[in-house]
């Protein structure tokens, strides 16, 4: 097993994977949207969020840092077809894409997934991309269940400690009202017991004759 080995290999030595990495990277800083292989891409992706973590930070110290990771390719742009000098990578970075994403915890960069595929060996082909400055920010992830859990049970348990007093006052309330009979039943039964006696010889005399 390949313990303590992290990274992908790409089929390169080491030396070569180096080179693949920061010639990528200064493309995309250049570019800000380079189109390579999904492999790669994962690869290159947070090494340059690292580099633009360090141009956030904008000192002295980091700039020299990010030379030392990515070095420093002149960006040329031909116009008339004469070469004309446009800066640096380090220097848009640190002067660009670091100011761009200072509210930006983090994720500055996305991946696009292509329905192309590579000539040749049939790679599976994307975009690796910088986000813009109007890109909007993640939205709040959620917490868990397991808390939401405990806050309904702790709530639970104070509402039903809540509730016990308020259920025994409603079932003493009901017994009560049991116990005692309202006047309307009081007087029903007093009509009852007067007119009993009254229907009973009746009934007695009409059996006789």
């Amino acid at each position: 097993m390949r313990h303590r080995v992290a990274g992908r290999r790409l089929g390169r030595t080491s030396e070569h994977r180096v080179a693949m990495r920061r010639n990528l990277a200064q493309s995309l800083i250049e570019h800000e949207t380079i189109s390579t292989t999904i492999e790669k891409a994962k690869e290159i992706k947070p090494f340059v969020e690292k580099l633009i973590t360090l141009a956030k930070k904008g000192k002295l110290e980091h700039r020299r840092r990010a030379i030392s990771l990515l070095g420093n390719r002149a960006i040329v742009d031909y116009e008339d077809g004469q070469a004309k000098a446009q800066g640096t990578v380090v220097g848009k970075l640190f002067s660009e894409l670091g100011p761009r994403y200072l509210e930006r915890p983090g994720g500055y960069t996305r991946i696009i997934r292509l329905s192309l595929r590579r000539l040749g060996d049939n790679g599976e082909v994307v975009l690796l991309q910088l986000l813009g400055e109007d890109e909007p920010l993640k939205k709040e992830s959620k917490p868990s269940t397991k808390r939401k859990a405990g806050k309904k049970g702790k709530t639970s348990a104070k509402a039903k400690k809540q509730a016990e007093p308020v259920a025994e006052a409603e079932e003493e309330a009901v017994a009560e009202a049991v116990a005692e009979p309202t006047d309307a039943a009081r007087e029903a039964s007093e009509e009852l017991e007067t007119e009993a006696p009254a229907t009973e010889p009746e009934q007695e005399d009409e059996s006789k004759e």
